[in-house]
């Protein structure tokens, strides 16, 4: 699989993919027409699932290749689930992240 372009704080970071939740639906899922291999989810409900290992603290997507920090990667980027697509490098959400895990917030920080 690709990761992100380089020189991208995505390609280094990680701090996204151990902060959050990521569930979704199982639309989402190769098997039902989607991109996300269904080996690295598990069911969250009704019809929903999530990436393995977002489910519980400590949070680590088992996606994730690399350390936090240290040339972490996702390794399905292009298949990503949506709530992952939807979460921009230098957004409130990414830097929130970044920060929690003490790394530097890109670009202007605002946060909480």
């Amino acid at each position: 699989m690709s990761t992100p372009h380089e020189g991208s704080a995505c390609t280094t970071c990680g701090a996204c993919c151990h902060s959050y939740r990521v569930e979704f639906a199982v639309y989402e899922l190769a098997s039902a027409g989607g991109s996300v291999p269904d080996g690295l989810t598990e069911p969250a409900g009704g019809i929903r699932c999530r990436m393995q290992g977002t489910g519980a603290v400590p949070i680590r997507c088992t996606a994730l290749e690399g350390r936090l920090g240290e040339r972490a990667h996702c390794r399905i980027y292009p298949l990503r689930p949506s709530p992952c697509a939807e979460l921009q490098e230098g957004s409130y959400g990414c830097n929130k992240a970044r920060v929690r895990h003490g790394l530097p917030p890109l670009g202007e920080w605002l946060g909480d």
